[in-house]
């Protein structure tokens, strides 16, 4: 089983409303293969279908050159940033190695690097003495 979003179970309860109103059209030509994207007749979508559907999607919503893999760095940049445990965004990516996602996914943002440095002075400073004197003895101070 794959947990899904409740707005992707949604757009896929509509695109198998659209398959099961197409059905009829395709008549004994039909295959009930079972996978979600398929042609008209039921057969498993080609990947270069796929792709030129992709094209078409991203030409109307004006996405440049975004190609349909970086849909796939999208969301794992996206999960990180939200907070996503790393071994947890590995997991749904489907990444073999914690390395893949946390080198070639996580970006670090110049906001976000400030707020974690703030964070370890904060932290530092609150917990480590000074080896530095901030304020060095006077002269009578140190002939008592």
């Amino acid at each position: 089983m794959i947990p899904l979003p409740d707005v992707v179970v949604a757009a896929l309860r509509e695109h198998q409303k659209r398959q099961e109103a197409e059905r009829p059209d395709a008549c004994e030509r039909w295959e009930d293969t079972g996978f979600v994207l398929t042609t008209r007749q039921g057969r498993p979508m080609s990947p270069f279908t796929l792709v030129k559907y992709w094209l078409d999607v991203r030409a109307a919503a004006d996405l440049g050159t975004l190609r349909f893999h970086d849909l796939h760095h999208s969301a794992v940049s996206l999960l990180l940033a939200l907070g996503v445990p790393p071994h947890v965004v590995r997991e749904i990516a489907r990444h073999s190695d914690i390395k893949v996602t946390m080198t070639v996914y996580a970006h670090g943002h110049l906001d976000e690097k400030a707020a974690a440095l703030t964070q370890l002075g904060t932290a530092v400073a609150g917990t480590l003495p000074s080896t530095v004197a901030v304020n060095p003895p006077s002269n009578d101070e140190e002939d008592q």
